[in-house]
């Protein structure tokens, strides 16, 4: 049990390893591959929408070619991402590796979640089901942090590639005990012809290339593109109808609409979108802040982090311990609230001479990250009380999805949020302006956080303890 549970914590914590790294090391990595300031965000916001884009076809992927298969073929492109980062001379180079992470993401993480729901079915063994799944969150904290100080250490020594290559090398080994560790029964059939045949025939292809390319990242200045976002909200309804369509046919279904009519399971996907976006813009604009604005060194800037990770996994902890007692309905909008101040803090505390550490820097970062950690753990458990087995891998592609698209949106609208303020103010070029932009960010994804709260709310209400409802 313990090492399926690492394997399959590793996979997924490393993805997040790569985030930290990134996060902390990207003023430096702007200096060294002469990234323009339009640009520096778009190493980060290109992983998550690659990965948000290809969740749904690797979620249903995985529902047919197996969990174990597709957490080794995601551990695998993430290891040579790595590398390739490592290497990266141009900006371009840069991007491009890191739409390849985002890919391999995209079937670790459904992939994860069909093992842990495969090897620890809720009926039998649903403590330690929630167990492996408290496990994976901490995992994310844990491997955040651990790509903070692998940043910061390396930054300020020997470069920040070799922070790269020892998460390539990581990544490597956990693969190898991966392919010893995950039992080979859980994948179901061999790869022959007639399981090809039976992932062409059980996915809707067709709708899943329409919605995945509408996700392309476009300029939203061209009037052409704000027709064509017009058209695509219009053509949402549609989407739905075409559901409907395809399930009274028989005939495979992208995203079922009975995925939809769980209010719960609908609740901790906006949930998610809304608090995994604030919470790495806030973060990406506090590096931003602290190295640009500040002037702190990349290794000061990664410390300042550290509460972020630490919290994270204290909160991991409590919840894999507290889980059998906890009221979803309460807890969910009480950390969605409590992440909720963290832009607020440093909306209203920031300055170009201040504050301290302990002046405001410390409390939202340990307050940030608090929402995302437990709504993954209670979406997981909704998601795999909710569907049959067959549906939560695509269920968890879906979530994961929203979260990672959540977190590309969050990014790209206090990016350009930042960068109009600054433009509009006097002297856009000194601190003062770059500050004001910052601000007005995170006023913006205070607003987001204080929404998720009503979602929560109202969706959850009917949740309760997720644990002792399936015992």
């Amino acid at each position: 049990m313990i090492a399926i549970i690492a394997c399959i914590t590793c996979i997924t914590g490393i993805g997040n390893l790569l985030a930290g790294l990134l996060t902390v090391c990207i003023p430096v990595i702007a200096v060294d591959l002469e990234i323009p300031p339009a640009l520096q965000l778009w190493p980060t916001a290109t992983f998550a929408l690659a990965c948000g884009c290809t969740l749904l076809p690797s979620g249903a992927a995985v529902d047919v070619l197996g969990c174990r298969r597709a957490c080794l073929f995601g551990g695998l492109l993430q290891a040579v991402s790595a590398l390739g980062a490592g290497l990266a001379v141009t900006s371009a180079q840069l991007i491009v590796l890191r739409v390849m992470a985002g890919l391999a993401a995209s079937f670790c993480l459904p992939g994860a979640v069909g093992v842990a729901a495969h090897v620890f079915p809720g009926n039998t063994n649903p403590r330690r089901r929630s167990i492996a799944f408290a496990a994976m969150d901490g995992g994310l904290a844990v491997g955040f942090g651990l790509g903070l100080a692998l940043g910061g250490v390396f930054s300020d020594t020997v470069g920040w590639r070799w922070g790269y290559y020892s998460t390539a090398l990581l990544n490597g080994a956990v693969l190898a005990m991966a392919l010893w560790t995950l039992p080979r029964e859980i994948d179901g059939e061999t790869l022959e012809p007639a399981l090809l045949s039976r992932l062409a025939r059980d996915v809707d292809w067709y709708k899943l290339a329409v919605a995945t390319g509408s996700d392309a990242m476009r300029s939203m200045y061209e009037p052409l593109n704000i027709v064509l976002l017009c058209t695509a909200l219009t053509l949402i309804p549609v989407f739905g109808f075409w559901m409907r369509r395809q399930a009274r046919l028989n005939l495979p279904a992208l995203i079922p609409n009975p995925l939809w009519a769980n209010l719960p399971f609908t609740a901790v996907c906006v949930t998610v979108f809304l608090v995994w976006g604030t919470l790495n813009a806030s973060e990406q604009l506090t590096a931003l802040y602290l190295q640009d604005v500040r002037g702190t060194s990349v290794l000061t800037t990664s410390l300042y982090f550290m509460p972020a990770p630490i919290c994270g996994l204290i909160m991991n902890i409590a919840i894999g311990a507290l889980l059998p007692h906890l009221q979803s309905s309460i807890a969910v909008p009480a950390c969605c609230l409590a992440s909720g101040i963290a832009p607020l803090l440093l909306a209203t505390l920031c300055r170009v001479d201040g504050p301290g550490y302990w002046g405001g820097i410390f409390q939202a970062m340990a307050l940030n990250s608090l929402g995302a950690d437990l709504i993954y753990t209670i979406a997981n458990l909704v998601m795999t009380a909710a569907f049959p087995p067959k549906m939560q891998a695509l269920a968890g592609g879906v979530f994961n999805m929203l979260a990672q698209i959540g977190k590309s949106v969050g990014i790209a609208t206090s990016a350009a949020i930042a960068r109009q303020i600054t433009v509009q103010t006097d002297n856009g070029a000194d601190k003062e302006a770059l500050l004001s932009g910052y601000s007005a960010a995170w006023w913006y994804n205070f607003s987001l956080g204080f929404v998720s709260v009503a979602v929560s709310f109202l969706g959850l209400r009917g949740v309760g303890k997720l644990e002792v409802k399936r015992d």
